[in-house]
């Protein structure tokens, strides 16, 4: 085993402590795979798809966010300030939740 040059440990393994790996079973128990970051003013940034719900907290508003590529799991609630790339989707939002 090669560990890091700072690491002063010893670099073997005791192999009776480790497990076999077990396939997942069902469908639901495979991991997704994260999609790439879109670079945004030279910054890493995930995607909006949609915004889902809205919710007031204290005097800002926070929106359901689903990212692009991502499950409903990943759905997180992310205050509007926390969204400057976002304005289409916000938009597009109070235009479905207003009919």
């Amino acid at each position: 085993m090669k560990l890091p040059e700072g690491w002063m440990i010893h670099n073997v393994f005791n192999e009776d402590l480790l497990t076999r790996c077990v396939e997942p079973k069902f469908k639901r128990q495979h991991e997704e795979l994260a999609p790439s970051l879109m670079i945004i003013n030279e910054e890493e940034e995930y995607e909006v798809e949609e915004v889902r719900k809205h919710r007031k907290r204290g005097r800002k508003t926070q929106y359901l966010i689903h990212w692009k590529g991502y499950g409903d799991k990943h759905d997180q609630w992310i205050a509007e300030s926390g969204l400057p790339h976002a304005k289409d989707a916000i938009e597009d939002y109070w235009t479905r939740y207003s009919s």
